[in-house]
């Protein structure tokens, strides 16, 4: 009788196919094999000969640098064996030589790579592209960042393209972004910020933890994180905040260099951070909100210091950026007592410290919308975010002496028009009532009692550097009006443009006084012009208007501002980023000393990007496709750059343009050849020094 010859593994055959369909990450453009947790996935294992009763098997899934059973890194499984960790195998078939193993990992494993060996007896097999990446299931029931509705996860895991909400209240556009989550290098690079994170195995576990440590890695301030934020104005030194069209780019470069790609603003932040999320199997989606506050001292009370043409000054610490971007996550938090499951804000744009880094959430947005701010993480600057109440100051020199005089409080300013891009629609859903109950409503009362409860505002003095010597204005700890009355004569301030604003065109705008009262009554109106960073930062005054108006009430009036070109066009075109237009308006009734300020933020207002190409196209066979810009502005449009990527289709690519002048067509045409099926997106953007950003998308169906 010959001696039993030993058991060796001569194969083993991931099935990824398969695997991958059923997992939903046939997507991911990578050799390996990626899975999603707590659901069972198949590995063909080829033998030297049949397996015996007797014989040794087991599967060992290592993760880390130097896996060990005893710290729970090293899992070893044998077939039919009680679970490891939570962990499952077993034998699905035999075959002769061939077996089928189905591998079950915990619905709460660590997420990450894990290098796979098969033992046998003594024998060690290490096959080649042997490294498995398990992520985050939200197909699984028992997995914390489960998610039940189908469409949503169609959304949220799925989707790598979308739109991210920027522009002001007044006037709100969707700007396209490429997330790529299954571009090449993208889960690798995400892999490196898991490593990076020193986060431990068991940390690994849990998306509040993952989230928090990918918050804080998406930007460079502590730790050579993805991307350097710069408000500066000069982006010489990389590639400036508006000329990304999406995170691919990004997360690439970062792989290959290890080192922090420049620049990025709270957009180009929240669009990596969804990528990233995504990219893991956490759902995850952009959030913009209008004129969202950054308190800096945490008493839910943003200054705005007006002289008194009523031009804004930039002299405050707190600021009310037109909008903020920043990300919502998907999970149960098993930390947290119940009732504050569901999406967590995470914000990866470096604001202010969180325990020593700059890092934001997981907060979760029902701790928002009930007040419940002692909750982790960072809830109180969440909150303060979308309901401070913005103070406006009037500077004036008394003696030589710079005096402030509170004008106005708006109660119901910040926070507005909360957005995210709809469920498998290609348009804007308001989620403003996610975050806050209605303005006035009973819940809002109680909800902001309960937050002033934890937050405790401090007196109400302004605290610009320079208002230090102000005297103390006393005020009751708790606001119990939260609305500031009415005034006597109904007075009531609106601001709009009478015609498009087309950069190289005079700006029509019109300050509209109201008043509800009968009577008569004379009005001071004092209104200014300026150009401001989406931050808030005044960028250039363009002009003011100061008029005393008679009014018989109930009536309105309407104040013309008009702008010329010249005022602004230099500004326009020196600065790198896109400026919005403030209009400000102070008016007063000399009769009542009624006071009231508003102030409206307008975009500038482009000729449109049109994409030419057949609706569909075969798999791999080529297609032409064409962009098309007409410039029906009265201005050059000097230094323009084409950005186009369409992913699936083509790699991101830059058309240098030169000058366009007033009425000329520009056409560019790039061959696509299409190597996934289904519904992609081809995404341009057109850069000039007069205009930051023109973009537009267009869909093409790609079959077999």
């Amino acid at each position: 009788v010959f001696p039993e010859s030993s058991l060796k593994v001569t194969g083993i055959d991931f099935l990824k196919s398969q695997n991958t369909r059923q997992h939903h990450t046939d997507g991911y453009n990578i050799k390996n094999l990626v899975v999603r947790r707590g659901q069972p996935f198949q590995v063909q294992v080829s033998l030297n000969r049949e397996l015996r009763a007797a014989d040794k098997l087991s599967l060992r899934f290592g993760i880390g640098e130097n896996p060990m059973k005893i710290r729970g890194s090293l899992l070893s499984l044998k077939p039919e064996r009680e679970d490891f960790n939570g962990w499952k195998i077993s034998i699905v078939e035999r075959n002769g030589k061939e077996c089928l193993l189905s591998v079950t990992s915990s619905p709460n494993a660590p997420v990450g790579k894990y290098n796979l060996h098969v033992k046998t007896g003594t024998n060690i097999y290490k096959p080649e592209n042997g490294v498995i990446y398990l992520l985050f299931n939200p197909w699984c029931e028992d997995d914390v960042v489960y998610m039940a509705n189908e469409a949503q996860k169609k959304e949220y895991v799925l989707n790598d393209t979308g739109y991210i909400y920027v522009g002001s209240a007044y006037n709100i556009y969707d700007r396209p972004w490429n997330f790529g989550q299954f571009e090449e290098f993208v889960l690798d690079a995400c892999m490196y910020l898991l490593d990076k994170s020193k986060l431990s195995l068991s940390e690994r576990r849990d998306p509040a933890n993952v989230s928090r440590a990918m918050s804080a890695l998406v930007n460079a301030n502590d730790d050579n994180g993805v991307l350097l934020g710069s408000w500066s104005g000069n982006y010489v030194a990389g590639t400036s905040p508006m000329d990304w069209i999406g995170s691919v780019t990004i997360l690439q470069k970062y792989y290959k260099t290890k080192k922090p790609v420049r620049y990025g603003q709270c957009w180009v932040f929240a669009g990596v951070l969804n990528t990233v999320m995504r990219c893991l199997g956490v759902p995850c989606r952009c959030v913009s909100t209008f004129d969202s506050a950054h308190d800096t001292e945490e008493n839910l009370r943003v200054d705005i210091y007006l002289n008194e043409k009523g031009e804004k000054l930039n002299i405050s610490f707190d600021s009310v950026w037109n909008f903020h971007v920043w990300n919502d996550a998907w999970m149960k938090r098993t930390d947290l007592p119940n009732g504050f499951d569901g999406w967590q804000a995470i914000d990866s744009t470096p604001q202010e410290q969180s325990q020593g880094r700059f890092q934001c959430g997981p907060c979760p947005v029902k701790a928002v919308r009930e007040g419940d701010v002692y909750l982790p993480y960072d809830s109180k600057f969440v909150y303060a975010e979308v309901n401070a109440d913005r103070v406006y100051w009037l500077v004036r020199k008394v003696n030589g002496k710079e005096k402030y005089f509170k004008i106005a409080t708006e109660t119901q300013d910040i926070g507005k028009k909360i957005s995210t891009k709809a469920v498998g629609q290609n348009r804007r859903e308001d989620i403003t009532h996610e975050y806050k109950y209605p303005e006035g409503s009973k819940e809002e009362r109680m909800s902001m009692q309960r937050a002033y409860s934890f937050i405790r505002p401090s007196g109400l003095v302004p605290r610009s550097g320079y208002a230090s010597t102000v005297e103390a204005l006393s005020r009751n700890s708790l606001p119990v009006v939260l609305n500031e009355p009415v005034s006597k004569t109904g007075l009531h301030l609106e601001i709009n443009n009478t015609e498009p604003l087309h950069p190289g065109n005079p700006l029509e705008l019109a300050i509209t006084v109201k008043i509800s009262t009968p009577g008569n009554w004379t009005v001071d109106l004092t209104g200014s012009c300026q150009l401001q960073y989406y931050t808030g930062k005044v960028q250039a005054n363009l002009g003011t208007t100061k008029e005393t108006i008679n009014l018989e009430g109930p009536s309105e009036m309407q104040i013309p501002l008009k702008i010329a070109p010249d005022m602004y066009m230099k500004t326009l075109s020196s600065v790198e980023d896109e400026v919005l237009i403030l209009v400000t308006a102070i008016a007063e009734v000399s009769e009542t000393k009624d006071k009231l300020t508003k102030e409206t933020s307008m975009r500038f207002e482009y000729p449109p990007i049109t994409v030419q190409m057949p609706e569909t196209a075969k798999l791999y066979d080529d297609f032409n496709c064409a962009f098309i810009f007409k410039n029906k502005l009265n201005v050059t449009l000097e230094n323009c750059k084409l950005l186009v990527e369409g992913l699936g289709i083509f790699k991101m690519t830059t058309f240098e343009q030169g000058d366009i002048m007033p009425g000329r067509i520009m056409k560019s045409e790039i061959i696509c050849t299409p190597t996934r099926l289904g519904e992609k997106k081809i995404v341009a953007k057109l850069i000039s020094n007069q205009i930051k950003g023109i973009s537009t998308e267009k869909a093409i169906i790609i079959t077999e």
